[in-house]
C-alpha cells in the first residue's frame, strides 16, 4: 500500500471516528433531553409496554438485517448485479417480516396479558419494511466511508422522533407517543438514505450471486440473534414475572447505561470494520489499529462507566426524576456489564474484518446460553437488581474465552495486542470509581447535580493526575494525535501513524 492511499486511509479513519463521534454526541443530548421530557410526561408502564413489543419485534428485525449489513460492508468487490439483488433482498424479507409480526399481534399480546399490545404491535411492525428498504442503502453509504452524512441523517431522524414523541406526550397521547418516536425517525432515515445512496433497484432478480453475503450475512445473523436474546431476554422475564412498571424502570436503566457504548464505542466501530477489511492482508497495520481502539475504548469507556456507577442515584434523579429509584440501583449493577460490553465489541470487529463470520457462530452457539441462564438465576436469587449484576459478572468472565477464540490462528497476540493496552485503562478506572463513590458519599446532603458534577470534577483531577506517569501520557499523547489526524491528512505519517 503506498505512503499515499496510508495517509488517506489514516486520515479518513481518524476523521470518520471524530465525525461519527460528534453527530453521536448530538443524538445523546436530545435522547437524554427526550428522557428527561418523556419520563416525566408518562408512567413507567407506558415504557414497559413497548419495551414487550419491541422485546419480540427486535427478533424480526435482526431476521430482516440478516447480518447483509457486516457481510456487505466487509466484502472486496460489489457488482451492480449484486446490489441490486441485495436492494431486492432485503426490501421482500422486510414485507415479509412485517406480515409475519403483524399477524403474531395477538400472540404477542397472550404472552404478556395485556390486551393493547395488538394495536401497538400492528402500528410498530411497518418499521420492518422501512428498515428493509434502508439496509443495503446504509451498508453502501458506510462502504463508501461517507461518516458524515451517516452522522447528520442520524442526528436528524433523532431530532424528528423525538421532538414529534414530545409533542405527542404534552398532547395528552400516553404510550402512542413512544410509538411516534419509532417510527417517525424510521421514516426520515429511509427517504435521507435514499438520497444519499441513490439506489438502483432494476428488475426485480435475486439470483446465486449474492450467496456469498447471504452465507456470509447468516453467520452473522445468527451471532446477532445469540446477542439480541442476551440483551433482550431480560424485558420478556422482567415482564412476564414483575410486570410493566417493573419493566418500565429496568427498560430506562438499561436505555442510559447503553448511551456511553453508543457515543464512545460506536463511533470507533462504524468506521473499524470498513477500515480493517482494508487492512485484512497488512498484519502489521491491522494490529496497530486494533491496539489503538482498545487504548481508546479503554481509557473512555471505562471511567465513564465508573464515574456513572459512582453517581447513579443523583444522576437517576436529575435525568429521569422523582419516582424512578429503582432504576438508580439496576443502572449501577449494569455497569459492569457496559464495561465488558464496551471491550467485547472489538471482539466483532475481529471475527468480521478477518472473514471469520462461521467461527463467531460456533463460539456463540456455546457461551450465550451461559448467560441467558444468568438471567433466570439472577431474578430467582434477588429480583432486577441479581439479574442485572450476574448479567455484568458473566459478560465480564466470558471475555477472556471470547478474545481468544477471535484471534486464535491469526496474526494478532493475546497479551501485546488485546490484554496491554486495557491494563492501564482499567487500573484507572478502579481509583476513578473510588475516588468519584467516596467524593458523593461526603456531599449526600447537597442538591443531586451538584453531586454529580462534585464527583465527576474528582475523577476528572485523578485522570489529570495520572498523566505524570510517562505510560499513561504516551496514551493520552496518541489519543490526542488521532484527534489531530481527524483534522487533516499528513504529507509524510511516520510508521506508527501508517
Amino acid at each position: 500500500m503506498s505512503d499515499s492511499s496510508t495517509n488517506n486511509l489514516s486520515h479518513k479513519a481518524s476523521r470518520g471516528a471524530a465525525v461519527t463521534a460528534g453527530g453521536l454526541w448530538l443524538k445523546t443530548l436530545i435522547q437524554l433531553g427526550s428522557t428527561m421530557l418523556l419520563a416525566r410526561l408518562l408512567d413507567p408502564a407506558d415504557f414497559g409496554l413497548v419495551a414487550m413489543i419491541m422485546a419480540i419485534v427486535g427478533i424480526a428485525d435482526l431476521v430482516r438485517d440478516f447480518g447483509l449489513t457486516g457481510a456487505i460492508i466487509q466484502a472486496r468487490d460489489l457488482t451492480s448485479k449484486q446490489w441490486s439483488g441485495l436492494l431486492w433482498f432485503s426490501t421482500l424479507l422486510g414485507a415479509v417480516l412485517m406480515v409475519a409480526v403483524a399477524a403474531s399481534a395477538p400472540l404477542i399480546a397472550a404472552l404478556y396479558d395485556e390486551q393493547q399490545l395488538i394495536v401497538l404491535t400492528l402500528a410498530i411492525a411497518p418499521t420492518l419494511l422501512a428498515n428493509g428498504v434502508a439496509m443495503p442503502m446504509q451498508a453502501a453509504v458506510q462502504r463508501r466511508m461517507q461518516f458524515g452524512t451517516l452522522a447528520q441523517i442520524d442526528v436528524m431522524a433523532m431530532a424528528i422522533g423525538v421532538g414529534l414523541s414530545v409533542l405527542a406526550a404534552l398532547a395528552g397521547w400516553g404510550v402512542w407517543s413512544l410509538i411516534v418516536l419509532a417510527g417517525a425517525g424510521q421514516v426520515y432515515r429511509l427517504i435521507a438514505l435514499w438520497v444519499a445512496a441513490k439506489p438502483k433497484f432494476g428488475r426485480p432478480y435475486i439470483g446465486r450471486d449474492i450467496h456469498p453475503f447471504v452465507s456470509t450475512g447468516g453467520s452473522i445473523f445468527g451471532v446477532q440473534l445469540l446477542n439480541y436474546a442476551v440483551r433482550n431476554l431480560d424485558n420478556v422475564i422482567i415482564g412476564q414475572q414483575l410486570g410493566p412498571a417493573a419493566l418500565g424502570q429496568y427498560t430506562r436503566a438499561y436505555a442510559l447505561f447503553l448511551l456511553p457504548q453508543q457515543q464512545l464505542t460506536a463511533p470507533l466501530g462504524r468506521v473499524a470494520l470498513p477500515v480493517l477489511s482494508r487492512l485484512q492482508d497488512d498484519a502489521e497495520r491491522y494490529r496497530r489499529y486494533v491496539r489503538s481502539a482498545l487504548t481508546v475504548i479503554g481509557y473512555l469507556a471505562l471511567p465513564t462507566y465508573a464515574i456513572a456507577a459512582a453517581v447513579a442515584e443523583p444522576l437517576m434523579l436529575v435525568l429521569l426524576g422523582p419516582g424512578w429509584d429503582a432504576a438508580a440501583t439496576i443502572f449501577a449493577l449494569l455497569a459492569i456489564a457496559g464495561v465488558a460490553q464496551a471491550v467485547g465489541n472489538v471482539q466483532g470487529w475481529l471475527y468480521i474484518s478477518l472473514g471469520r463470520a462461521h467461527r463467531q457462530l460456533v463460539y456463540y452457539i456455546v457461551t450465550r446460553p451461559f448467560v441467558i441462564a444468568a438471567f433466570f438465576v439472577g431474578i430467582w436469587w434477588n429480583g432486577m437488581d441479581g439479574l442485572a449484576l450476574l448479567y455484568g459478572l458473566v459478560t465480564m468472565v466470558l471475555l477472556v474465552p471470547g478474545f481468544a477464540v477471535a484471534i486464535h490462528g491469526t496474526f494478532l497476540r493475546g497479551w501485546h495486542d488485546i490484554a496491554a493496552p486495557l491494563v492501564r485503562p482499567v487500573l484507572l478506572a478502579i481509583l476513578i470509581f473510588g475516588v468519584a463513590h467516596t467524593t458523593a458519599s461526603l456531599v449526600t446532603a447537597w442538591p443531586a447535580i451538584l453531586q454529580i458534577v462534585t464527583a465527576t470534577l474528582a475523577a476528572a483531577a485523578v485522570a489529570a493526575a495520572a498523566a505524570a506517569i510517562p505510560a499513561v501520557r504516551r496514551d493520552y499523547a496518541m489519543m490526542i494525535d488521532f484527534v489531530k489526524r481527524a483534522r487533516k491528512p499528513r504529507t509524510a505519517p511516520t510508521p506508527e501513524q501508517q
